[in-house]
């Protein structure tokens, strides 16, 4: 009996090694507000991930949700977050407003705007969160715009989407 418990943790301890996997992934969701004509985006990121490449761009500390998180850290996000995406409506490029941040579990969820879109016809995202980081990063975009709804997957080597109304 002995001999068949060795047999079986020998068995099992390597597929259990290699079915732990972290996956690095963000989730920018999109939607279009006819009234506000804006853009309303919420984008969410797993907190360590970020954290990571933070305290590395910007040779800082961020600690989040400690009692010594740094008291700006809305603009090491906001400008990190300005750097990482872009977004051309009809072929131009639009700014965003940061608006804010909240944890959540071990999520980061930011939010942001683009005010006054008249016409949509298409709208490009460029999305490069994380990548410099981590090779297996995915940056998910959904999109909704009335019934009409959209989604991407961006990574490192195709970290740009077209999308058209």
């Amino acid at each position: 009996m002995q001999f068949y418990k060795r047999a079986l943790l020998i068995f099992i301890i390597p597929l259990l090694a290699f079915s732990a996997h972290k996956y690095y992934l963000s989730m920018t969701e999109i939607v279009y507000d006819e009234k506000e004509n804006s853009f309303q985006m919420i984008i969410n990121v797993f907190m360590d991930d970020i954290e990571l490449a933070l305290n590395s761009d910007y040779n800082i500390d961020l600690q989040l949700t400690t009692k010594n998180e740094l008291k700006d850290s809305d603009v090491y996000f906001a400008t990190y977050l300005k750097d990482k995406l872009k977004f051309r409506i009809e072929g131009k490029e639009q700014p965003f407003t940061y608006l804010g941040k909240e944890y959540e579990g071990d999520l980061v969820y930011f939010y942001l705007e683009i005010n006054n879109v008249k016409t949509l016809q298409s709208l490009e995202i460029e999305n490069t969160i994380l990548c410099q980081y981590f090779k297996d990063q995915q940056n998910i975009v959904k999109l909704k715009v009335g019934e009409k709804k959209m989604s991407k997957i961006l990574d490192k080597t195709n970290d740009k989407a077209l999308l058209k109304f």
